[in-house]
């Protein structure tokens, strides 16, 4: 049986979606301190212009160490509405924009004040876009070393990392005659690009 740990992440790139996939059990880190410039506050998509980085703001803790399910999104900038734009600007002219984008954009209308929070909602649909069934658990405790049963990814999946754990089976993208294949980008790219075809590459 094999156990996989993560971090929370927006729009988790692919690579995060195989490993919760292939797992037998997957288990959310609920008790960590927060990582800046990481996956669980920004998302990578592609566009006419090649990758774009996607980040949402987050108010900084008078604490040293806050843990990420306590981090406050900023309000100070109009951010929803700046990553939509670059979500549509992006993808609007992909096979399944049109049959998705309705089940996405409501998360960019609410507030929210804690990131955690956004994150969860968001990979729930996410979930049943992908038509996953899976039951995730949350740690109790913060461990640095989980033991050698457990496939560790709160920090391995990084963006600024490569990882290479996975093979990533290359997929249609709009913008592949300009830029060729970008591995690992946002699940919502492969979705938009793939449809429903998604699973399968997932799983």
């Amino acid at each position: 049986m094999s156990e996989v740990c993560l971090s929370t992440a927006y729009l988790a790139p692919i690579e995060y979606y195989i490993a919760l996939a292939k797992a037998d059990a997957v288990w959310l880190e609920h008790c960590e301190s927060y990582t800046k410039q990481s996956y669980r506050n920004r998302c990578n998509i592609a566009g006419a212009n090649g990758k774009m980085a996607l980040s949402i703001p987050v108010e900084k803790s008078n604490r040293d160490k806050t843990l990420t399910r306590d981090i406050r999104i900023s309000e100070h900038n109009d951010w929803q509405n700046q990553h939509w734009r670059s979500i549509e600007s992006a993808y609007n002219s992909t096979p399944f924009f049109e049959y998705y984008k309705d089940d996405l954009y409501p998360f960019f209308i609410k507030k929210w004040a804690f990131l955690w929070d956004f994150n969860q909602e968001i990979q729930e649909k996410v979930f049943e876009m992908l038509d996953l069934q899976l039951e995730i658990k949350l740690t109790d405790e913060y461990k640095i070393n989980l033991g050698d049963d457990w496939l560790d990814f709160r920090n391995n999946l990084h963006p600024k990392k490569e990882y290479t754990n996975t093979k990533q089976v290359p997929y249609y993208q709009v913008f592949e005659q300009r830029f060729g294949f970008i591995p690992n980008l946002s699940v919502i790219d492969l979705l938009f690009n793939m449809g429903n075809e998604a699973q399968l590459i997932i799983k």
